[in-house]
């Protein structure tokens, strides 16, 4: 992975997995309280635009390397290799000071349960995704976050954290972690996220592929070994630069493996094409009925 590449790992992904949590989002600015230092009023902000970063409290700046160095008081070497190497570290606290603090926008889990929730079924209805097949792979989270209790569809990850969605919000509880479903075949499909696996599941209900579903791209790193005893391997990742640059790192990792986007080249991702289909036959006219008479 060059450093380029690295430089496009979403920092707000990367806060995240460290169990930091925008405190509001206003377009592409993600505000949080200052993962550098102690404060109350956020002003730490992401610009997702530019991947970048900047704390008004202090006047530091810069990318996702440059935050972690910040964070982990380390050289730029040793921040890359937290990024892409298998030593990366994730959903530690940071030391302040010598003293370790969680964060106090933890998000945390108050119940698990099956999807019941009228206002996220009918969020799951409008991404075109197949309620039973919902159902089959998701949960209902009940959380809570800076004392206020919400709801979001929960899809459970190998390390027993939670990538959650709402029509509000997209985030985790930690930890974060790829998700593998395996069938015991000799076929893998790779998905971006949760929503993109749905979606394909929704569009092939029997499908009997292996899977894993990367719920981040920074997590990239982690299934190189994984794959590697597959017959076959078919990537779905996002039509955009980061999607691009992350399928190149896959031909790396297996050079035979097939670009799934090719199927929804005209939209951003497989989730966006499933929508866009679903209302195209919506908007369809049903055909006419023959109207019969009444004989006399």
């Amino acid at each position: 992975m060059d450093i380029q590449h690295i430089k496009q790992i979403p920092i707000t992904d990367y806060l995240q997995q460290q169990c930091y949590t925008p405190t509001r989002v206003q377009g592409i600015h993600y505000w949080y309280c200052s993962p550098l230092r102690n404060e109350g009023t956020p002003s730490f902000k992401v610009n997702t635009e530019r991947n970048q970063w900047y704390d008004f409290g202090t006047g530091e700046h810069g990318d996702i390397i440059d935050l972690v160095c910040t964070l982990q008081h380390c050289t730029m070497n040793k921040a890359i290799e937290l990024l892409t190497g298998s030593k990366q570290i994730l959903h530690q606290d940071f030391s302040f000071g010598g003293e370790r603090k969680t964060s106090k926008y933890k998000l945390e889990i108050i119940s698990v349960q099956s999807l019941t929730n009228p206002y996220l079924l009918r969020y799951i209805a409008e991404r075109g995704i197949s309620l039973s097949i919902a159902n089959r792979f998701c949960s209902e989270i009940r959380y809570n976050n800076t004392n206020r209790t919400y709801y979001a569809i929960g899809f459970a990850n190998d390390a027993g954290g939670w990538e959650i969605r709402s029509p509000y919000f997209k985030g985790c509880i930690a930890p974060k972690a790829i998700t593998t479903i395996s069938k015991g075949t000799d076929v893998l499909q790779i998905f971006e996220g949760f929503m993109d696996f749905l979606s394909w599941q929704t569009l092939n209900p029997s499908s009997t592929c292996d899977t894993i579903v990367l719920n981040s791209l920074v997590l990239l790193p982690r299934i190189q070994e994984k794959i590697k005893g597959y017959k076959q391997v078919e990537s779905f990742l996002d039509n955009d630069e980061a999607g691009r640059k992350s399928f190149d790192v896959l031909k790396q990792f297996y050079p035979s493996i097939i670009d799934g986007s090719v199927r929804y080249r005209t939209h951003k991702d497989l989730n966006e094409w499933l929508v866009s289909q679903s209302k195209v036959q919506e908007n369809q006219p049903s055909l006419p009925t023959t109207k019969r008479g009444i004989r006399r």
